[in-house]
């Protein structure tokens, strides 16, 4: 089933908001009450909107609120049943130290169509539809994923450039990376927006790779899906209560290897608002007594493109 093209404009408008909300706590060193701000205008704004809505990716369980958390219920029950993934405030740290990346997200799909994805790490990669799909594989080494890379695009491997969160537990694929003298992108927050940088040429990114979150995971699959991107990911399971919730959430395969269309079934929309300047969006401004917003939008059975919103100051 199709998504109604006028649910876009709406959902704009919660990201729009949620990242409106955090315009006065940008470069002020605190990422919890950027992230409380952010989170509450979302919350406030799905409430009012005529869905039935489940959060089926979220920031924790219902006992953390006032965080969005998996299996919450949002807005009025009349209107269509959908799937909700939310991060109203992706790059906490980008925001409390007004450095370049911080978005408010989302994504939708019809009822059943969102992968329901416990808060736990996921392995990934992703590249652009300018690769062949047999080209890269999660299970291929490192090396064997640049050099297909590589010959498929009639580059040197020196060419090529990754993007990869910079974290102590990538050390060991940052060192081969190294050997394999690629350009790397290192990142400290963001990886959604780190893997939507394969989405077009002009970001000068071959592929993303590394474990990072899988509620991210479940977000990035949406817009890649739109771009006609592909991606991987493999959840990781370190702990008993990992494991527990996995299986409360029908995970019998835990170390399965999941395609973009086991991941999102069917249309979904994709919302990343801008709230400091990244690669993908500018973020909020004032101008004339009123927020500026910025927003990428991907719906399958749309134009792919940027939004610019403007939201009144309260």
């Amino acid at each position: 089933m199709n998504l109604d093209k006028q649910l876009i404009d709406k959902f704009v408008n919660v990201t729009s908001g949620a990242a409106a909300s955090c315009y006065k706590h940008i470069g002020k060193g605190n990422k919890t009450i950027a992230d409380k701000a952010a989170t509450d205008s979302m919350r406030e704004s799905l409430n009012k909107l005529d869905i039935n809505g489940k959060v089926v990716i979220g920031e924790g369980e219902l006992d953390e609120a006032p965080m969005l958390y998996i299996g919450e219920k949002l807005g009025t029950g009349n209107g269509p049943s959908i799937d909700i993934a939310v991060d109203p405030l992706e790059g906490t740290n980008f925001a409390a130290n007004n450095l370049p990346g911080a978005l408010s997200v989302m994504a939708i799909a019809s009822k059943g169509n969102l992968f329901n994805a416990p808060e736990t790490y996921m392995e990934k990669i992703a590249v652009g539809k300018d690769v062949p799909f047999d080209a890269t594989d999660l299970d291929f080494p490192i090396e064997k994923n640049i050099k297909n890379i590589a010959d498929s695009k009639n580059k040197n491997i020196s060419e090529i450039t990754v993007c990869l969160l910079d974290r102590s537990r990538h050390k060991k694929i940052i060192e081969k990376l190294k050997i394999l003298n690629v350009k790397l992108k290192l990142i400290t927050d963001g990886d959604i927006s780190g893997a939507l940088l394969v989405t077009n040429e002009k970001y000068k990114v071959d592929i993303f790779v590394g474990t990072g979150g899988g509620p991210e995971g479940v977000l990035t699959a949406s817009a890649l899906d739109a771009f006609g991107c592909k991606f991987q990911g493999r959840f990781i399971f370190k702990t008993d209560d990992d494991i527990s919730r996995a299986k409360l959430m029908g995970i019998k395969d835990l170390g399965k290897k999941y395609e973009l269309k086991e991941i999102i079934k069917g249309d979904s929309i994709f919302c990343a608002t801008g709230i400091t300047s990244g690669d993908l969006v500018r973020g909020v401004k004032i101008a004339n007594g009123k927020f500026i917003t910025e927003t990428l939008i991907t719906h399958k059975q749309s134009s792919i493109n940027i939004v610019k919103k403007e939201v009144p100051i309260t």
